[in-house]
Formats: structure tokens, C-alpha cells, sequence
């Protein structure tokens, strides 16, 4: 076998697709973490057009099994996805590079940003940028709630679900986990007594039918045999879940021990655990959690700095929820700022223990679960209480640009018609112009860093 220096570009052979080493995959999962943007469904597309059309390393049944376990587990979907398929292909080892290097990437670029954020904030070029950029997340937010609600809300009960998930965390300020909790039981319940009041979404998937059958056959076909390491065994999931235990409860033990059990590294750990077994629905679905008990409950950074956080992680590649990397960041910082000083070691510390234990779960989930799906191939009975919590995850949706409107439509009190113009031009680019979220962040930027050179110009 040849040497291919770009994995991108590897030949198609005929007949069976020939085996996969590592290292190759391993080097296609670095691209992947490098060029994810586009959020999810940008994501899991991606993976679908270069694993399944393209490599045939995996058939469309194969793909689609897979990516309806994951779109049931809390999480991010698309990075729970590559380590997915990335056990698959190479068993452990497999996953935990798949999914690593989903988000390291990410994590590298969003810290980078975070302190150019925390140290020039306030430089007038980066207050014009995030002065345009705020609005247009606005508008990226209830963006996604019309996406979401149009696919799922297709039943009257499912309306009020999430009318009534957004008022329930916008006017009674209900916490958001017995929000979920609440809609899975009566999914359940309705789903048992009356199913016609709950018809489930349809199935997730990047597409339907065959592939072409001049195409190669898959190295993991739907006939394929199950490989040796992703067959069910006992003593494997039993060591697979100490593990997951240990690698949760060792790291909060000795932060406990640096800083006390309600130090803030500690009290981090503990807050974003419950946020990675919280968010179902993706990143939009849990920011309201995050960003109460971040702003309104711990005080570790602003309203404003939230928002600001928002739209780094919009431009970054990997999964939105990695936006929590800026908010560990900031409270940290911010904390150090409290003391005197921005405190450099707190602010990574705090950003590597949001980014621990955010996605722990994910790979828990994957490592100690798929063995399990793929045992069965059969269909996961899941989705009835999945249309329910996606309907109020469309009121969590409109809940959460309700709380970014009041920073970004009254800066200082008074009402801002700018921002109120610049949120409907980015909604008008994403309905009629079908702009992707990057190029209303780019533009946004742009503009921002436009009105900059103007006012020096002029002034």
C-alpha cells in the first residue's frame, strides 16, 4: 500500500474498501477538528459526506444507527458522533482520538481569544466588533429556534410544551433540568395513554436509500460482522464505566482539595457535569442553564462578557457548547480581577476543568453505550420523550435570546435602534440569503472593524 499524504484525497480502490490504519484516521480526525464549522448539522453533514459517500468507510444504515444513538444522548451530537465511529473503526483508542481531536482545536482557539479578550477587551477596535457582533448572535439565536421549532413542533401539545418551557425559565425562573426532567415523563406518559398527541420527529439523518452500487462496498457495511472489540462483553463495559468514574471523581477530589469543595475550580466541575448530562437538544438548548447559573448564580462573568463569549465560540471551529471554555475562562480571570488582578494560572486552570468535565460524559456515553447499540441495530424506542424535550428546548431557545436582548437592544438603558437594525439584517441574511452562521460572523466582524477605521478617519 502507498503512502498518501493527504487523507482528503485518498483513492478509491474497486471493489471492498481496503482497512484503515490509526494513524491515517487519526490524521482525518485532525482535519475534521480544524475545519468543523458550520455548527451540528454542518458537522454531522461533513462526517457524512467524507465517511459515507466519499471513503465508504462506513454504509448509510451503519451511519444513521449511529448518529440516532447519539442524538439521543445529552451532549454534543456531532463530536459524539466521530467518537462514535471512531471506536468503531479502532476501538478505544479510536474514540478517544476521534473525539479529542473534535475539540482540541477548539479549545486552542477559544482560550487564544479568551485572553486576547480578557487583557484587550476594551481596545476600540474590539468594542466596534463586538458592538455589531452581539446583535447578529441575537439574530443566530432566534435563528435557530425557527429551525428547530419548524422541524419539530407539529402537533399542538408539542406548541405548548414549548411555550410553556419558555415560560417557565423566562417568567417563573423554573430550573432547567426539572424542565427536561418534565417533558421526558410526559412524553412518556403521553406516548403510552394518547400517542396521537405526540407524533415523534422524524429520524435524524444526513439522507435516506442505498448508496450507488458502483460505489465500493463500506469497510463497515450493513452486513458487516460486528469486529471483535465492539461486541458486547461485560467485564469490558464494567471496566469501561470505573474508568469513567475515576476520571470524574479523582479530578474533583484533588480540586476540592486545592481550593475547598466550594472553591470555584471545584464548584466548576461540579456545575458543568450537571451541564454535559443536562443538554439535550445541543449547545443552544443548555446556554440558558449555562449562562444563569454562570451569570446570575455564581457571578463568574457578565451578561455582556456571555454574549461576547457567544460569539467567539460562533467563529471558532468544534461544537458550540464549547463556549463554556470562555466562561471558565472569564471566571477565573475575573476572579483574579476581584482579588487585584487578572490571575493568569486560575483563568487556564478554570478553562481546562469546564472543558474536562463538560465533555467527560460524552465520552462515557459513547464508550460504555455503543457496545450496547451495536449489540441490538435495532430501533432505539426513545422517541417520544425526544419530541417532547425537543418542544420545550424550542422555549429554552426563545428564553435564552429574551435574555441576551436586554445587553444587546439596551446597552446602557436606553434603547440602541443600531443594534436593533443589524439583528434584522443578520436574520434577513440567514432566511432570504441563506447565509451560513460564519458569514454573518465574518460580515458582522467586518462591519464592526469597519466602523473603527471610519471613526479614525474622521475623528
Amino acid at each position: 500500500m502507498g503512502m498518501h499524504t493527504n487523507p482528503f484525497q485518498r483513492p478509491m480502490p474497486a471493489g471492498k474498501t481496503q482497512s484503515v490504519s490509526l494513524a491515517e484516521a487519526s490524521r482525518y480526525w485532525l482535519q475534521l477538528g480544524l475545519v468543523s464549522f458550520g455548527g451540528p448539522a454542518g458537522q454531522i453533514a461533513l462526517l457524512h459526506r467524507e465517511l459515507v459517500d466519499q471513503r465508504r468507510w462506513l454504509s448509510e444504515q451503519r451511519y444513521l444507527h449511529a448518529l440516532n444513538y447519539c442524538m439521543l444522548l445529552p451532549g454534543p451530537e456531532a463530536m459524539q458522533l466521530a467518537t462514535y465511529l471512531g471506536w468503531l473503526m479502532h476501538g478505544i483508542p479510536g474514540g478517544l482520538i476521534a473525539g479529542g481531536l473534535f475539540v482540541l482545536p477548539a479549545v486552542f482557539v477559544l482560550t487564544a481569544l479568551a485572553s486576547i479578550y480578557a487583557l484587550w477587551g476594551h481596545l476600540p477596535l474590539l468594542v466596534s466588533v463586538f458592538a455589531v457582533l452581539k446583535p447578529a448572535v441575537l439574530a443566530i439565536v432566534l435563528m435557530a429556534a425557527w429551525r428547530i421549532g419548524s422541524r419539530t413542533l407539529r402537533t399542538p401539545l408539542l406548541v405548548a410544551l414549548a411555550v410553556a418551557g419558555f415560560l417557565a425559565l423566562t417568567l417563573f425562573k423554573l430550573p432547567y433540568p426539572l424542565l427536561v426532567i418534565g417533558a421526558g415523563l410526559i412524553g412518556l406518559l403521553t406516548a403510552r395513554w394518547r400517542p396521537s398527541l405526540l407524533a415523534a420527529s422524524k429520524p435524524h439523518g444526513a439522507g435516506s436509500g442505498k448508496a450507488d452500487p458502483d460505489q465500493p462496498g463500506a469497510l463497515h457495511d450493513d452486513d458487516s460482522e460486528t469486529p471483535p472489540h465492539a461486541r458486547l462483553s461485560r467485564r469490558r463495559l464494567a471496566a469501561t464505566l470505573l474508568a469513567w468514574a475515576l476520571a470524574t471523581a479523582l479530578p474533583l477530589a484533588a480540586l476540592a482539595n486545592i481550593g475547598g469543595w466550594n472553591g470555584i475550580l471545584a464548584l466548576m466541575g461540579r456545575f458543568f457535569s450537571r451541564v454535559a448530562l443536562l443538554s439535550f437538544g445541543g449547545a443552544y438548548a443548555v446556554l440558558p442553564y449555562v449562562a444563569q447559573g454562570a451569570v446570575q448564580q455564581f457571578h463568574w462573568l457578565s451578561a455582556s462578557q456571555m454574549l461576547d463569549g457567544l460569539a467567539l465560540g460562533e467563529t471558532t471551529p468544534g461544537p458550540l457548547i464549547m463556549v463554556v471554555a470562555f466562561v471558565g475562562f472569564m471566571g477565573g480571570w475575573n476572579q483574579g480581577l476581584a482579588a487585584g488582578g487578572g490571575d493568569w494560572g486560575l483563568a487556564i486552570a478554570a478553562t481546562l476543568v469546564s472543558v474536562w468535565f463538560t465533555f467527560l460524559p460524552s465520552f462515557g456515553f459513547i464508550l460504555a453505550g455503543a457496545p450496547l447499540v451495536e449489540a441490538t441495530r435495532g430501533d432505539l424506542r426513545f422517541g417520544a420523550p425526544l419530541s417532547a424535550i425537543t418542544a420545550v428546548v424550542v422555549g429554552l431557545i426563545v428564553s435564552l435570546a429574551v435574555f441576551f436582548a436586554g445587553p444587546v437592544l439596551w446597552p446602557s438603558g436606553d434603547f440602541n435602534p443600531w443594534a436593533l437594525l443589524v439583528a434584522a439584517a443578520a436574520l434577513f441574511a440567514q432566511l432570504r440569503l441563506r447565509w451560513s452562521v460564519l458569514q454573518v460572523i465574518g460580515a458582522a466582524a467586518a462591519i464592526g472593524g469597519l466602523i473603527t477605521g471610519l471613526r479614525q478617519i474622521t475623528g
